[in-house]
């Protein structure tokens, strides 16, 4: 644990590595909410190709971040992983000239009694 979506704008696309991006990621995880490495499961999905912020007056992009995680940890350490995250998405990912890239970060704990998850091998 933790589960990590990050959700992306089409047009962000070549702007940034996924798999360095995910295990930049997975990296803050361990330092911040003591997460396990091999216990990160990052997953990107591209968005619809339009995102509208306000009156959507101009080009915006947006990167959105997800963790799933077992309670226990503190208000702080999930506020340094969410500022950490922010920052690394601010060096890392760069918007289309003219466009405006909107990031968050949201942190959530899930209910430990009924998660589960396995590994199949092929």
């Amino acid at each position: 644990m933790p589960q990590i979506s990050v959700d992306y704008s089409p047009s962000l696309a070549g702007s940034f590595d996924r798999r360095e991006l995910g295990v930049a990621i997975n990296r803050l995880a361990v330092e911040t909410i003591d997460a396990t490495p091999s216990g990160c499961k990052t997953v990107f999905r591209q968005t619809d190709p339009e995102v509208v912020v306000g009156f959507g007056e101009r080009a915006e992009a947006q990167v959105f971040v997800q963790f799933q995680i077992f309670p226990g940890r503190t208000p702080e350490a999930k506020a340094a992983l969410t500022e950490a995250v922010l920052a690394l998405l601010a060096e890392r990912v760069r918007p289309a000239p003219g466009e405006r890239l909107q990031l968050a970060v949201d942190v959530r704990d899930i209910d430990r009694g009924a998660y589960r998850n396995t590994a199949v091998e092929g």
